[in-house]
Protein backbone atom coordinates (compact mmCIF):
# COMPACT_ATOMS: atom_id res chain seq x y z
CA UNK A 1 0.00 0.00 0.00
CA UNK A 2 1.12 3.49 -0.95
CA UNK A 3 0.67 6.63 1.11
CA UNK A 4 1.03 9.61 -0.18
CA UNK A 5 1.78 12.62 2.27
CA UNK A 6 0.96 16.49 0.92
CA UNK A 7 2.54 19.18 2.61
CA UNK A 8 1.59 22.43 2.26
CA UNK A 9 4.46 25.25 2.53
CA UNK A 10 4.51 28.92 2.68
CA UNK A 11 7.30 30.86 4.29
CA UNK A 12 7.51 27.84 6.38
CA UNK A 13 11.53 27.51 6.93
CA UNK A 14 11.39 28.22 11.00
CA UNK A 15 8.86 24.82 11.02
CA UNK A 16 9.52 22.67 7.89
CA UNK A 17 12.75 20.66 9.05
CA UNK A 18 10.11 18.88 11.94
CA UNK A 19 8.36 18.15 9.22
CA UNK A 20 10.34 17.18 6.96
CA UNK A 21 12.44 14.72 9.49
CA UNK A 22 9.20 13.23 11.01
CA UNK A 23 8.49 11.94 7.43
CA UNK A 24 11.94 10.69 7.38
CA UNK A 25 12.20 8.98 9.95
CA UNK A 26 9.47 6.27 9.33
CA UNK A 27 10.00 3.02 9.09
CA UNK A 28 7.72 2.32 6.58
CA UNK A 29 9.05 3.47 3.03
CA UNK A 30 6.04 2.58 0.39
CA UNK A 31 5.24 6.52 0.42
CA UNK A 32 5.42 9.63 -1.56
CA UNK A 33 5.96 13.00 -0.28
CA UNK A 34 4.10 16.32 -2.18
CA UNK A 35 5.35 19.25 -0.93
CA UNK A 36 3.21 22.35 -2.49
CA UNK A 37 4.36 25.97 -2.19
CA UNK A 38 2.83 29.32 -2.32
CA UNK A 39 6.20 30.66 -3.91
CA UNK A 40 7.96 31.32 -0.72
CA UNK A 41 10.50 33.94 0.06
CA UNK A 42 12.54 32.35 2.47
CA UNK A 43 14.24 29.17 2.53
CA UNK A 44 11.57 26.37 2.32
CA UNK A 45 11.96 25.48 -1.10
CA UNK A 46 15.70 25.35 -0.66
CA UNK A 47 14.90 22.67 2.19
CA UNK A 48 12.82 20.73 0.39
CA UNK A 49 15.07 20.52 -2.60
CA UNK A 50 17.71 19.25 -0.58
CA UNK A 51 15.28 17.04 1.10
CA UNK A 52 14.08 15.54 -1.57
CA UNK A 53 18.28 14.96 -2.84
CA UNK A 54 18.57 12.94 0.23
CA UNK A 55 15.83 10.26 0.43
CA UNK A 56 15.07 6.98 -0.87
CA UNK A 57 11.13 7.52 -1.87
CA UNK A 58 9.88 9.83 -4.47
CA UNK A 59 9.78 13.52 -3.64
CA UNK A 60 7.68 15.85 -5.50
CA UNK A 61 8.64 19.71 -4.60
CA UNK A 62 6.30 22.50 -6.68
CA UNK A 63 6.50 25.87 -5.84
CA UNK A 64 3.94 28.48 -7.31
CA UNK A 65 1.69 31.03 -6.79
CA UNK A 66 -1.91 29.79 -5.46
CA UNK A 67 -5.09 31.28 -3.63
CA UNK A 68 -4.20 29.59 -0.56
CA UNK A 69 -3.73 26.30 1.67
CA UNK A 70 -6.90 24.50 0.20
CA UNK A 71 -5.98 25.74 -3.43
CA UNK A 72 -2.46 24.11 -2.52
CA UNK A 73 -4.06 20.93 -1.31
CA UNK A 74 -6.10 20.72 -4.33
CA UNK A 75 -3.08 20.45 -6.43
CA UNK A 76 -1.97 17.72 -3.80
CA UNK A 77 -5.14 15.42 -3.99
CA UNK A 78 -4.54 15.80 -8.22
CA UNK A 79 -0.60 15.50 -7.81
CA UNK A 80 -1.14 11.91 -5.32
CA UNK A 81 -0.19 8.27 -6.45
CA UNK A 82 -0.55 6.70 -3.44
CA UNK A 83 -3.54 4.40 -2.51
CA UNK A 84 -4.18 6.75 0.52
CA UNK A 85 -3.50 10.01 1.08
CA UNK A 86 -2.38 12.29 4.25
CA UNK A 87 -2.20 15.78 4.95
CA UNK A 88 0.69 16.58 7.21
CA UNK A 89 1.41 20.59 7.06
CA UNK A 90 4.75 22.05 7.92
CA UNK A 91 5.28 22.33 11.57
CA UNK A 92 2.96 18.94 12.09
CA UNK A 93 4.93 15.61 12.18
CA UNK A 94 3.75 12.15 12.62
CA UNK A 95 3.94 10.90 15.95
CA UNK A 96 5.92 8.09 16.06
CA UNK A 97 8.23 6.44 13.54
CA UNK A 98 6.27 3.64 13.53
CA UNK A 99 3.43 5.39 12.46
CA UNK A 100 2.70 4.64 9.06
CA UNK A 101 3.15 0.89 9.71
CA UNK A 102 0.31 1.14 11.88
CA UNK A 103 -1.98 2.60 9.79
CA UNK A 104 -0.77 0.16 6.71
CA UNK A 105 -1.25 -2.57 9.31
CA UNK A 106 -5.14 -1.97 9.16
CA UNK A 107 -5.78 -0.87 5.95
CA UNK A 108 -7.46 -2.93 3.59
CA UNK A 109 -8.69 -2.16 -0.18
CA UNK A 110 -12.10 -1.91 0.97
CA UNK A 111 -11.52 0.74 4.00
CA UNK A 112 -12.01 3.81 2.58
CA UNK A 113 -10.60 6.19 5.67
CA UNK A 114 -8.23 5.49 8.32
CA UNK A 115 -8.05 7.54 11.04
CA UNK A 116 -6.51 8.22 15.17
CA UNK A 117 -5.71 10.20 17.81
CA UNK A 118 -4.17 13.61 18.03
CA UNK A 119 -1.91 15.45 20.13
CA UNK A 120 -1.10 18.85 20.27
CA UNK A 121 2.59 19.63 20.70
CA UNK A 122 4.59 22.99 21.20
CA UNK A 123 7.24 25.16 18.50
CA UNK A 124 9.41 22.33 20.26
CA UNK A 125 7.38 19.08 19.78
CA UNK A 126 7.07 19.15 23.01
CA UNK A 127 3.42 17.31 24.28
CA UNK A 128 1.22 19.93 25.35
CA UNK A 129 -1.90 18.02 25.66
CA UNK A 130 -4.57 15.45 23.99
CA UNK A 131 -6.71 16.97 21.38
CA UNK A 132 -10.16 17.22 23.31
CA UNK A 133 -12.30 15.96 21.01
CA UNK A 134 -12.50 12.26 21.27
CA UNK A 135 -12.36 10.00 18.43
CA UNK A 136 -15.41 8.13 18.26
CA UNK A 137 -14.51 3.76 17.83
CA UNK A 138 -17.45 4.28 14.92
CA UNK A 139 -16.81 7.14 12.79
CA UNK A 140 -19.58 8.25 9.98
CA UNK A 141 -20.01 11.45 8.21
CA UNK A 142 -22.54 12.46 10.95
CA UNK A 143 -20.09 12.51 13.16
CA UNK A 144 -19.14 15.67 12.97
CA UNK A 145 -22.03 17.71 14.33
CA UNK A 146 -20.24 17.06 17.52
CA UNK A 147 -17.16 19.21 16.18
CA UNK A 148 -14.05 17.58 13.94
CA UNK A 149 -13.61 14.65 15.95
CA UNK A 150 -10.76 13.58 13.56
CA UNK A 151 -7.95 15.71 13.11
CA UNK A 152 -7.66 16.57 9.19
CA UNK A 153 -3.73 14.97 10.00
CA UNK A 154 -5.26 12.31 11.57
CA UNK A 155 -7.38 11.60 8.57
CA UNK A 156 -6.40 8.52 5.95
CA UNK A 157 -8.74 9.00 2.70
CA UNK A 158 -8.58 6.62 0.20
CA UNK A 159 -6.71 8.40 -2.99
CA UNK A 160 -9.54 6.97 -5.74
CA UNK A 161 -12.09 7.75 -3.34
CA UNK A 162 -11.09 11.52 -2.39
CA UNK A 163 -9.29 12.70 -5.70
CA UNK A 164 -13.05 14.08 -6.89
CA UNK A 165 -13.44 15.79 -3.94
CA UNK A 166 -11.68 18.57 -3.71
CA UNK A 167 -11.68 21.47 -0.97
CA UNK A 168 -14.26 24.22 -1.59
CA UNK A 169 -12.22 27.23 -1.85
CA UNK A 170 -15.09 29.44 -0.77
CA UNK A 171 -14.34 28.34 3.00
CA UNK A 172 -11.06 30.53 3.82
CA UNK A 173 -10.43 28.41 7.43
CA UNK A 174 -12.19 25.60 7.75
CA UNK A 175 -12.25 23.61 4.16
CA UNK A 176 -10.95 20.80 5.87
CA UNK A 177 -13.98 20.30 7.73
CA UNK A 178 -16.39 20.23 4.94
CA UNK A 179 -13.59 17.87 2.66
CA UNK A 180 -13.62 15.20 5.86
CA UNK A 181 -17.43 15.38 5.25
CA UNK A 182 -18.10 14.99 1.85
CA UNK A 183 -15.28 12.27 1.97
CA UNK A 184 -17.23 10.25 4.59
CA UNK A 185 -20.28 10.97 2.70
CA UNK A 186 -18.98 9.36 -0.57
CA UNK A 187 -17.26 6.66 1.59
CA UNK A 188 -21.00 5.88 2.66
CA UNK A 189 -22.42 6.26 -0.54
CA UNK A 190 -20.27 3.11 -1.74
CA UNK A 191 -20.68 1.24 1.16
CA UNK A 192 -16.96 1.59 2.28
CA UNK A 193 -16.18 1.33 5.93
CA UNK A 194 -13.77 3.72 8.19
CA UNK A 195 -11.01 1.93 10.54
CA UNK A 196 -10.03 3.62 14.20
CA UNK A 197 -6.02 2.56 14.36
CA UNK A 198 -6.54 2.92 18.18
CA UNK A 199 -3.24 5.20 17.89
CA UNK A 200 -2.16 8.38 18.35
CA UNK A 201 -0.96 9.28 14.78
CA UNK A 202 -0.34 13.01 14.25
CA UNK A 203 1.39 15.86 16.18
CA UNK A 204 -0.38 18.85 15.68
CA UNK A 205 1.67 22.09 15.97
CA UNK A 206 -0.18 24.42 18.77
CA UNK A 207 -1.57 27.89 16.62
CA UNK A 208 -2.56 26.50 13.75
CA UNK A 209 -4.14 28.82 10.74
CA UNK A 210 -8.04 27.85 12.93
CA UNK A 211 -6.64 28.81 16.08
CA UNK A 212 -4.97 32.51 14.69
CA UNK A 213 -7.87 33.13 12.79
CA UNK A 214 -10.52 31.85 15.97
CA UNK A 215 -13.71 33.79 14.94
CA UNK A 216 -13.75 33.46 11.00
CA UNK A 217 -12.84 29.99 11.82
CA UNK A 218 -16.33 29.32 14.00
CA UNK A 219 -18.48 31.34 11.39
CA UNK A 220 -17.26 28.96 8.45
CA UNK A 221 -17.85 25.75 10.85
CA UNK A 222 -21.49 27.21 11.26
CA UNK A 223 -21.85 27.47 7.79
CA UNK A 224 -20.52 24.20 7.18
CA UNK A 225 -22.39 22.12 9.49
CA UNK A 226 -25.79 24.01 8.54
CA UNK A 227 -24.69 22.83 4.80
CA UNK A 228 -24.25 19.47 5.52
CA UNK A 229 -26.73 19.38 8.60
CA UNK A 230 -29.65 21.88 8.57
CA UNK A 231 -29.70 25.13 10.60
CA UNK A 232 -31.93 23.31 13.48
CA UNK A 233 -29.54 20.61 14.27
CA UNK A 234 -26.90 23.26 13.70
CA UNK A 235 -28.21 25.50 16.37
CA UNK A 236 -29.05 22.67 18.61
CA UNK A 237 -25.61 21.49 18.46
CA UNK A 238 -24.04 25.14 18.94
CA UNK A 239 -26.09 25.31 22.11
CA UNK A 240 -24.85 22.18 23.78
CA UNK A 241 -21.19 23.25 22.48
CA UNK A 242 -21.74 26.52 24.78
CA UNK A 243 -23.21 24.81 27.83
CA UNK A 244 -20.78 22.28 28.03
CA UNK A 245 -18.08 24.76 27.49
CA UNK A 246 -17.77 25.66 31.33
CA UNK A 247 -17.17 22.14 32.19
CA UNK A 248 -13.55 21.35 29.51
Amino acid sequence: MKISIVTITYNAAEVLQRTLDSVRSQTYKDMEHLIIDGASKDETVAMATSYKQQVPYDVIVRSEPDYGIYDAMNKGLRLATGDYIVFMNAGDSFHESTTLEKVADVAKEDVAILYGDTNIVDDEGRFLHKRHLNVPDRLTWRSFRQGMLVCHQAFYARTDVARDIPYDLQYRHSADVDWCIRVMKEAERLGLPMVNVHAVVADFLDGGDSTQNHRASLRERFAVMRRHYGLPVTVAMHVWFLLRAPFK
